[in-house]
């Protein structure tokens, strides 16, 4: 039986290409958006390592986050924990992935221009924050790279509202490794 998730908005990261991740969020959350054009030599291969990194949890590890080995692709239902500390002092902040696009390509092998692939997912208990965090790797209509994070959260209990400035602060704080580890990833270095 899987775990509830914490919060009652479920399902607002779901964005497929070309619906705007710039509206339509659910109310009485903070908002983070953030958007990052790759300028890479071969913008198309870089979509399908990103793409790859991202539904891996290669992004999350580069971003200096501990994912477990046996951690599966990310789909539909898997729950994992991401966590950060040193050594065992390391605190492991649980989810479920609530919907996740795999890259779709054409008959040749190549992605087609145009699509989304990435992932998003919940908070379960023990999570320091209520909501939610999807992940995009973009391959526009011009064959441009993009990667781009969405997430809407608010602290899960009353004493990580206490300390709500550090909580933001972490959190842009990976928002900033997410986006070197994506160009790191999209590059292949």
């Amino acid at each position: 039986m899987s775990r509830e998730l914490t919060y009652p908005d479920a399902g607002f990261t779901r964005r497929p290409y070309p619906r705007p991740l710039t509206d339509h969020w659910p109310e009485g959350y903070r908002l983070l958006l953030r958007r990052e054009r790759l300028d890479i030599p071969d913008p198309a291969a870089g979509f399908l390592r990103l793409a790859n990194g991202v539904l891996d949890w290669d992004l999350h590890r580069r971003a200096g986050l501990r994912v477990a080995a046996g951690t599966p692709r990310a789909a539909a239902g898997v729950e994992m924990a991401s966590g950060i500390g040193v050594g065992p002092l390391r605190y492991y902040a649980p989810c479920r992935v609530l919907w996740a696009e795999e890259p779709e390509m054409d008959d040749d092998g190549a992605p087609l221009p145009g699509q989304r692939a990435g992932f998003g997912y919940g908070t379960l208990r023990g999570h320091p924050e209520q909501g939610e965090e999807g992940f995009y790797a973009e391959l526009d209509e011009e064959g441009k790279l993009i990667f781009r994070v969405a997430a809407y959260s608010r602290p899960a209990n009353r004493v990580i509202a206490a300390g709500d400035a550090a909580n933001r602060g972490v959190q842009a704080f990976f928002t900033r490794r997410y986006m070197s580890a994506a160009y790191r990833l999209a590059s292949g270095s």
